[in-house]
């Protein structure tokens, strides 16, 4: 069994994690890099546009641009709890019957699904050994905009990330936790036609978006 095993998903993500992650939410709202790219893929304004939210957790992503006046959103999910979760809190905000829910592996389901203006892949690029697969079937379902939460890749992540799937494989636990290149990730979404539009970057996180622009 390897992390993509959707099975590794439902039990690295599951029923007890998304609901204590939905009630953060609640309380909370989105957390911080969340928000930043929900705001980075909503500028200029998202009025009738649609959303395809990948790993998108308890809903976070399309929510907020639903809310900010998107049309439809698809959450795409390999954690069952999740989807429920995230289906739960679009329910409470009267916006379930805007969302499309699939689970899955993206890689695999996405080519299925129609382009959407709008793509997110908020911190799921760490949790997929195929990097160039996913960021690449996610690049092309993007009609406008393409946004990733990701690790930075310098050496002391690297090094934390080893470790930590170190004891990952001492514990005999499949899951696999990664810090994709930076510019390899950039190189697929270029392959694809998107050029980079703006970087941020934390101590450990950082986001990155992609436009598709007429030049393209």
């Amino acid at each position: 069994m390897d992390c993509c095993d959707p099975d590794v998903y439902d039990d690295q993500f599951d029923a007890a994690k998304a609901e204590r992650k939905l009630r953060e939410y609640r309380r909370s709202g989105p957390a911080g890099w969340t928000q930043r790219l929900i705001d980075e893929l909503a500028a200029g304004g998202v009025d009738g546009l649609t959303v395809l939210d990948i790993g998108a957790g308890v809903g976070a992503v399309h929510l907020g641009l639903l809310e900010a006046g998107a049309a439809t959103a698809i959450d795409l999910d390999a954690s069952g709890p999740y989807l429920d979760a995230s289906r739960s809190e679009a329910e409470r905000r009267g916006l379930a019957d805007r969302v499309t829910y699939r689970k899955g592996d993206a890689v695999t389901i996405a080519p299925e699904l129609e382009p959407a203006d709008l793509v997110a892949l908020d911190r799921v690029v760490c949790c997929y050994a195929d990097m160039a697969g996913l960021v690449s079937a996610a690049a092309g379902r993007t009609r406008r905009r393409l946004g990733l939460v990701l690790p930075r890749d310098d050496a002391w992540i690297r090094f934390s990330v080893w470790l930590a799937n170190a004891v990952g494989r001492i514990r005999r636990d499949p899951f696999r936790f990664y810090a994709h290149p930076t510019a390899a990730v950039a190189d697929v979404a270029n392959a694809a036609g998107l050029v980079r539009r703006s970087t941020r970057r934390g101590l450990f996180w950082q986001s990155l978006v992609f436009e598709r622009t007429s030049e393209t």
